[in-house]
């Protein structure tokens, strides 16, 4: 059964680009609710119980299990793993990457064009979703949305950086204003800094 991941930093230490109580909210509410739903169904099949949750994600289309089993794990799963990636992305220790950075402006033609896809990409998604950096399965870099909780570990894409964009992610602080939220959000990404 998977576990509710304990964070490597405190509720209150992305302030003031997320607030604290909508860490507390998002980290042990929401998140834990895709754990425990996510886990419920794991329960029924214990050949799922072997693999990570990854792995489920991955061999998603391929798992004997019925649709709304299916369905579930795909939403559930995917809240999971997709919560556990975005922590990791927006954590406060985190260090530049230099190879990273290097294969975006490879990719890109520079980190400001990247930055302008992944925002524009991130502030246009129409309802609930992640935006995404992506490797794909020939190894190059793409960013895109998907909806819900859709993982691209589903397409055979290798995340690397994602951006919840779930009103829970940010509505207590920043209301219907995604786009500012989107614009703050690029302060935490360490593994970026310019």
């Amino acid at each position: 059964m998977f576990t509710l991941p304990k964070l490597p930093y405190s509720y209150d230490a992305l302030e003031p680009v997320i607030d604290a109580r909508t860490m507390e909210v998002h980290h042990s509410k929401h998140h834990q609710t895709y754990t425990d739903k996510f886990n419920a169904v794991i329960a029924k099949y214990p050949e799922l119980g072997k693999m990570s949750a990854e792995d489920i994600l991955k061999n998603l289309a391929d798992i004997k299990v019925d649709e709304a089993d299916r369905k579930a794990l795909r939403n559930h799963g995917g809240g999971y793993v997709n919560h556990n990636i975005f922590w990791q992305v927006i954590n406060p220790n985190n260090q530049p990457d230099q190879k990273l950075q290097e294969q975006i402006k490879e990719t890109f033609g520079s980190f400001a064009e990247f930055r302008k896809l992944f925002s524009d990409t991130a502030v246009n998604h129409f309802g609930s979703g992640w935006a995404w950096l992506v490797r794909d399965k020939n190894g190059k870099l793409k960013v895109y949305s998907l909806p819900n909780q859709d993982s691209p570990l589903s397409l055979g894409h290798e995340p690397i950086l994602t951006l919840d964009l779930w009103e829970h992610a940010y509505y207590l602080k920043y209301q219907n204003r995604r786009a500012e939220y989107v614009e703050n959000w690029w302060t935490l990404v360490k593994q970026l800094a310019q």
